[in-house]
Protein backbone atom coordinates (compact mmCIF):
# COMPACT_ATOMS: atom_id res chain seq x y z
CA UNK A 1 0.00 0.00 0.00
CA UNK A 2 1.33 3.42 -0.89
CA UNK A 3 0.80 6.65 0.97
CA UNK A 4 0.35 9.71 -1.20
CA UNK A 5 0.77 13.28 -0.05
CA UNK A 6 -1.92 15.53 -1.43
CA UNK A 7 -1.25 19.24 -1.19
CA UNK A 8 -4.12 21.35 -0.02
CA UNK A 9 -4.35 25.11 -0.09
CA UNK A 10 -1.82 27.28 1.77
CA UNK A 11 0.86 24.63 1.86
CA UNK A 12 -1.08 22.18 3.99
CA UNK A 13 -0.29 18.57 3.09
CA UNK A 14 -2.70 15.72 3.66
CA UNK A 15 -1.70 12.09 3.59
CA UNK A 16 -4.04 9.49 2.16
CA UNK A 17 -3.65 5.77 1.83
CA UNK A 18 -4.33 4.52 -1.67
CA UNK A 19 -5.20 0.93 -2.38
CA UNK A 20 -5.52 -0.74 -5.72
CA UNK A 21 -9.00 -1.92 -6.65
CA UNK A 22 -9.42 -5.70 -6.69
CA UNK A 23 -8.50 -7.34 -9.96
CA UNK A 24 -11.35 -8.43 -12.20
CA UNK A 25 -9.69 -11.70 -13.12
CA UNK A 26 -6.39 -13.54 -13.43
CA UNK A 27 -3.75 -12.62 -16.04
CA UNK A 28 -4.35 -15.97 -17.76
CA UNK A 29 -8.11 -15.32 -18.14
CA UNK A 30 -7.50 -11.73 -19.28
CA UNK A 31 -5.05 -12.97 -21.93
CA UNK A 32 -7.55 -15.56 -23.16
CA UNK A 33 -10.25 -12.87 -23.40
CA UNK A 34 -7.91 -10.84 -25.61
CA UNK A 35 -7.42 -13.83 -27.89
CA UNK A 36 -11.18 -14.42 -28.16
CA UNK A 37 -11.74 -10.75 -29.08
CA UNK A 38 -9.63 -11.26 -32.19
CA UNK A 39 -11.69 -14.21 -33.47
CA UNK A 40 -15.41 -13.50 -33.05
CA UNK A 41 -18.03 -15.94 -34.29
CA UNK A 42 -20.31 -14.64 -37.09
CA UNK A 43 -23.12 -14.13 -34.55
CA UNK A 44 -20.81 -12.21 -32.18
CA UNK A 45 -19.58 -9.97 -35.00
CA UNK A 46 -23.13 -9.20 -36.11
CA UNK A 47 -24.39 -8.42 -32.60
CA UNK A 48 -21.30 -6.31 -31.82
CA UNK A 49 -22.11 -4.04 -34.76
CA UNK A 50 -25.51 -3.33 -33.17
CA UNK A 51 -24.24 -3.06 -29.58
CA UNK A 52 -21.78 -0.35 -30.61
CA UNK A 53 -24.77 1.83 -31.57
CA UNK A 54 -25.78 1.97 -27.90
CA UNK A 55 -22.77 4.26 -27.29
CA UNK A 56 -24.85 7.14 -28.63
CA UNK A 57 -27.05 6.65 -25.54
CA UNK A 58 -24.06 6.47 -23.19
CA UNK A 59 -24.16 2.68 -22.81
CA UNK A 60 -20.80 1.06 -23.44
CA UNK A 61 -20.52 -2.66 -24.07
CA UNK A 62 -17.29 -4.60 -23.91
CA UNK A 63 -16.76 -7.80 -25.83
CA UNK A 64 -15.14 -10.87 -24.29
CA UNK A 65 -15.04 -9.23 -20.88
CA UNK A 66 -13.40 -11.22 -18.07
CA UNK A 67 -15.16 -11.34 -14.70
CA UNK A 68 -13.63 -13.65 -12.12
CA UNK A 69 -12.98 -17.06 -13.66
CA UNK A 70 -15.34 -16.43 -16.62
CA UNK A 71 -15.23 -14.59 -19.93
CA UNK A 72 -18.54 -13.09 -20.98
CA UNK A 73 -19.46 -12.54 -24.61
CA UNK A 74 -20.67 -8.95 -24.06
CA UNK A 75 -20.87 -6.86 -20.92
CA UNK A 76 -22.13 -3.36 -20.10
CA UNK A 77 -20.25 -2.90 -16.80
CA UNK A 78 -22.00 0.30 -15.71
CA UNK A 79 -25.41 -1.27 -16.30
CA UNK A 80 -24.28 -4.62 -14.85
CA UNK A 81 -25.72 -6.41 -17.89
CA UNK A 82 -24.18 -9.43 -19.58
CA UNK A 83 -25.24 -10.82 -22.95
CA UNK A 84 -24.31 -14.40 -23.78
CA UNK A 85 -24.65 -16.03 -27.19
CA UNK A 86 -25.20 -19.76 -27.23
CA UNK A 87 -24.44 -22.13 -30.06
CA UNK A 88 -25.17 -25.83 -30.27
CA UNK A 89 -22.27 -26.66 -27.88
CA UNK A 90 -24.27 -25.10 -25.04
CA UNK A 91 -26.80 -27.93 -25.21
CA UNK A 92 -24.14 -30.19 -23.72
CA UNK A 93 -22.85 -27.76 -21.08
CA UNK A 94 -26.09 -26.62 -19.46
CA UNK A 95 -24.82 -27.30 -15.91
CA UNK A 96 -21.67 -25.24 -16.53
CA UNK A 97 -23.77 -22.37 -17.91
CA UNK A 98 -25.99 -22.49 -14.79
CA UNK A 99 -22.97 -22.29 -12.46
CA UNK A 100 -21.52 -19.45 -14.51
CA UNK A 101 -24.81 -17.52 -14.44
CA UNK A 102 -25.12 -17.99 -10.66
CA UNK A 103 -21.60 -16.65 -10.15
CA UNK A 104 -22.18 -13.62 -12.39
CA UNK A 105 -25.51 -12.87 -10.70
CA UNK A 106 -23.78 -13.09 -7.31
CA UNK A 107 -21.51 -10.31 -8.58
CA UNK A 108 -24.56 -8.13 -9.28
CA UNK A 109 -24.94 -8.78 -13.01
CA UNK A 110 -28.07 -9.67 -14.94
CA UNK A 111 -27.37 -12.31 -17.60
CA UNK A 112 -29.47 -12.62 -20.75
CA UNK A 113 -28.92 -15.35 -23.34
CA UNK A 114 -29.68 -15.65 -27.02
CA UNK A 115 -29.16 -18.47 -29.48
CA UNK A 116 -26.77 -17.70 -32.34
CA UNK A 117 -29.63 -18.55 -34.70
CA UNK A 118 -31.75 -15.74 -33.19
CA UNK A 119 -28.96 -13.20 -33.69
CA UNK A 120 -28.45 -14.27 -37.30
CA UNK A 121 -32.15 -14.45 -38.26
CA UNK A 122 -34.17 -12.36 -35.81
CA UNK A 123 -32.03 -9.39 -34.78
CA UNK A 124 -35.01 -7.10 -34.20
CA UNK A 125 -36.32 -9.31 -31.36
CA UNK A 126 -32.82 -9.60 -29.86
CA UNK A 127 -32.38 -5.81 -29.80
CA UNK A 128 -35.84 -5.35 -28.27
CA UNK A 129 -34.97 -7.81 -25.49
CA UNK A 130 -31.67 -6.02 -24.84
CA UNK A 131 -33.45 -2.65 -24.70
CA UNK A 132 -35.94 -4.10 -22.21
CA UNK A 133 -33.13 -5.49 -20.02
CA UNK A 134 -31.33 -2.12 -20.11
CA UNK A 135 -34.49 -0.30 -19.05
CA UNK A 136 -34.86 -2.72 -16.12
CA UNK A 137 -31.28 -1.89 -15.04
CA UNK A 138 -31.86 1.89 -15.04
Amino acid sequence: MRIYRIWGGRGVGLEQKATMPPKRSTPKILHRAGELRKEPTPAEAKLWAYLRLFREDGIHFRKQHAIGPYITDFCAPRKKLIIELDGSQHLEQEKHDEERTKYLESQGYKVIRFWNNDVMNNMESVILAINYALEERS
